[in-house]
């Protein structure tokens, strides 16, 4: 497979690491379809696509319906004629603790929400899943060359008040070894599947935390900095273009060395 002259879709496009994903492939001579919930997000992007002088579409949509999945992809195909490459990069973070106990008493005084640990599972799990099995679908029945990119995190290691995100994204990385090995069964040898775990990148969530609990955080990681998105945009976009990088997941981190909170 090549960049040039593939057809993306991005969700979670319209900022992060999705947007550094859908300016890295346009750049390579791509057209993208760049999804998101937000529209002024994907205003901005296919904008800026166009100031580059590439071909992009924004599509409004929620990676947790199935309807609007199957609206951004028709809408992808529709617009470019096929598609090759399926990133799925939305996703939501709602942190907190399991349990919090009342410092007097000892006991448990609050517990991590319903609502908290579900709006991850939908959007980071549920989403995800929807948009590899339809794109998925496409590529098989359009015969076109394909990749599945999931974005898991190295947080798949576990990771203290993140028991909703952690446990989406182990899942996440586990989806290539499985959706590969169905298509060996059924003899799909035209759609492959790689995911990539990003350790800390400089989204606005990170570059805008306090700054000592940044440096804190950077003192695990032996590049000493935080991977910027285009990084990481560069390895998907290397995994376009090797065809043996399939049924795997490629942790892209700096050198982080204690993942998850592991003690030193």
């Amino acid at each position: 497979m090549e960049l040039k002259n593939s057809v993306a879709l991005v969700t979670g496009g319209g900022n992060g690491i999705g947007e550094a994903v859908v300016k890295h492939f346009v750049a390579r001579g791509a057209k993208v379809a760049v999804v998101d919930l937000v529209q002024k997000n994907i205003d901005r992007v296919v904008a800026d696509v166009q100031k580059m002088g590439g071909e992009a579409i924004g599509i409004q949509a929620n990676v947790t319906s199935e309807a609007d999945t199957a609206r951004f992809i028709k809408g992808t195909i529709e617009a470019f004629g096929k598609l090759n490459i399926a990133v799925s990069s939305a996703g939501v973070i709602r942190d907190g603790m399991m349990l919090n106990l009342d410092k007097e008493t000892g006991q448990v005084s609050r517990k991590l929400g319903l609502d908290k640990w579900q709006a991850v599972i939908d959007t980071n799990l549920t989403g995800t899943f929807l948009t590899m099995r339809d794109a998925a679908e496409a590529m098989v029945n359009g015969g076109w060359p394909g990749l599945l990119v999931p974005i898991s995190s190295v947080n798949k290691v576990g990771q203290v008040g993140q028991i909703n995100y952690s446990s989406a994204k182990v899942a996440d990385a586990l989806m290539p070894k499985i959706i590969v090995g169905e298509f060996l069964m059924r003899g799909i040898r035209n759609v492959r599947c790689v995911a990539i775990a990003p350790g800390y990148t400089a989204t606005p969530m990170l570059t805008g935390m306090n700054q000592d609990a940044l440096k804190a955080i950077l003192q695990d990681v032996h590049l000493g900095r935080l991977v910027a998105p285009e990084e990481v945009a560069s390895m998907i976009g290397f995994c376009v273009e090797n065809e043996a990088l399939n049924a795997t997941t490629i942790e892209i981190t700096g050198g982080l060395c204690y993942p998850g909170g592991i003690a030193k």
